[in-house]
């Protein structure tokens, strides 16, 4: 019963490494991103064709892979990156990779929420293009960024479960390992319960700090 508690509390703890680190590297590359789609689009601040072209291909090619085969088809990748494919640290990579151009239509979708007269405003006034988004556009959308934080948060936890397909840790490994390999119902059923709560928790804290963060519901 120890061995089993350890071994979940081991799972619990590869798989919030794993989707914590993910997230973090998936908006280091998608924030920027999609910025760049949003201001370099026609009707952007600061419009680019050649730029958004380009940006727009690789991310809906990206978006088109599905996870299990984007993690087996980039292990060359992986490998180089963290001398090994499997494994928890291992996966962050593909995770990251799958994670970022979601992370950039998200906050493409929030960025193109704010009422462009707000843009128009800041134009007018002579804001820069750099502080019409760092003060206009990623203030006005941040309720929006921030659910949509909880979205990719979740999303990518539920990769991280798919990980243990392709040598991942995590609890998604715990039940793969022992509930198709070795029929232990029991062990699938217990990883599966932990992984709704930890989702639950996750929803729940960014809904919270959504509502927060918007100053229409102050």
């Amino acid at each position: 019963m120890v061995d089993l508690i350890w071994m979940l509390l081991e799972g619990i703890w590869e798989t919030l490494y794993m989707t914590v680190a993910s997230t973090f590297f998936a908006y280091v590359l998608g924030l920027p991103a999609g910025v760049a789609l949003v201001v370099c689009a026609k009707n952007g601040v600061r419009p680019c064709a050649p730029v958004f072209r380009v940006l727009d291909v690789v991310v809906n090619l990206t978006r088109s892979v599905p996870f299990l085969i984007l993690a087996v088809a980039i292990i060359p990748f992986t490998r180089l990156v963290v001398g090994t494919s499997i494994g928890s640290p291992a996966m962050v990579v593909p995770l990251t990779v799958a994670a970022a151009p979601f992370v950039a239509r998200l906050v493409e979708s929030s960025l193109l929420e704010v009422d462009a007269g707000v843009v128009e405003a800041a134009q007018s006034m002579g804001a820069g293009h750099f502080q019409i988004v760092w003060k206009v556009l990623l203030p006005e959308a941040l309720p929006s960024l921030l659910n949509g934080a909880t979205i990719a948060v979740t999303t990518i936890l539920s990769y991280s479960a798919m990980a243990g397909f392709v040598g991942g840790g995590g609890l998604g490994a715990l039940a793969y390992n022992y509930g198709y390999y070795r029929y232990e119902t029991d062990i699938m059923i217990i990883t599966v319960i932990l992984l709704i709560v930890i989702v639950q928790a996750l929803q729940g804290c960014g809904n919270r700090v959504t509502a927060r963060s918007d100053r229409r519901r102050r």
